[in-house]
């Protein structure tokens, strides 16, 4: 296979399993001057399994602006660089995207090689709708940064996608129980294509039970989908319960507020609740 002069490769890589790996793929690999990788000794495996020799070079998260010149100096001799992340498509929160952008604003042509993703996967087996979605990536790991960005999503309609560490599942699935509610469905897909690949839904409370009782569950590659909410119909009030609405809403949270104002009002409490989301 003979590779144009001067191009940047984006070459996806299993996420597990290596018969995964297109022939075109191994081709680009076998045939570029150079592959950056995020990790190259894990990327010497993939290598050895496909006899690959191409000369590698790090490119990661923590990789400076020389290291992306350099990169992008080959480009400029005419040679043939292709980019891999650990695993999978490369950019989808993986390293990349200054590399990619650099490169495209100095007139080098990039080609994408289809391959592995782990969310697409992930979504194509969950049993969630898929005509519509959001990919979140991996939430915030402190406590209360990752509690407002759930916050921030508590509305959204579309199936939500996220990556998480195993250390931190059981938080982020306790997490999302208290902002999303006990009977959201929830999917883990964990492992995928490998040999202990699980792809498990329950709604939320249940899947915090199911996982806390099982440590497998919190061990390998996790994706977590959550089913966005209902569609939440436009609320509309009399002014004298907006009035109280509005002086709850000054002291109280919204869920509070509408509770006190329906015993106040009469109006259905979830009427009220909405109302005060629209609000924000």
């Amino acid at each position: 296979m003979g590779l144009d002069k001067a191009v940047l490769y984006i070459v996806a890589t299993p996420i597990g399993n290596l018969a995964d790996m297109v022939p075109r793929a191994v081709e680009v690999l076998q045939c570029a001057d150079l592959v950056a990788a995020e990790d190259t000794r894990h990327s010497q495996r993939l290598f050895s399994h496909f006899s690959i020799d191409t000369p590698l070079v790090a490119y990661h998260d923590h990789s400076d602006d020389q290291r992306t010149d350099k990169i992008l100096e080959r480009l400029s001799q005419g040679q043939t660089v292709a980019l891999i992340s650990d695993a999978g498509t490369p950019l989808i929160s993986d390293p990349g995207y200054r590399l990619v952008r650099e490169a495209r604003a100095r007139g080098f042509t990039v080609v994408p090689i289809p391959g592995p993703c782990a969310f697409v996967a992930a979504l194509s087996a969950a049993g969630l709708p898929s005509d519509r979605f959001t990919f979140e990536g991996f939430l915030p790991a402190k406590p209360l940064a990752r509690e407002k960005a759930l916050q921030a999503l508590s509305r959204e309609t579309r199936t939500m996608v996220f990556y998480e560490a195993p250390h931190r599942v059981l938080d982020t699935l306790e997490a999302m129980r208290q902002c999303f509610g006990d009977t959201r469905e929830v999917v883990i897909a964990r492992e995928l294509s490998k040999a202990f690949e699980t792809i498990h839904l329950l709604p939320l409370a249940d899947m915090v039970e199911w996982v806390r009782a099982d440590s497998n569950q919190q061990r390998g590659e996790i994706v977590l989908l959550v089913r966005g909410a209902e569609e939440v119909k436009s609320a509309e009030l009399d002014a004298e319960s907006e009035r109280v609405m509005k002086l709850l809403l000054a002291e109280l949270p919204p869920k509070r507020a509408a509770a006190i104002a329906a015993e106040i009002t009469g109006v259905n409490k979830k009427l009220l609740y909405n109302w005060s989301l629209e609000q924000k």
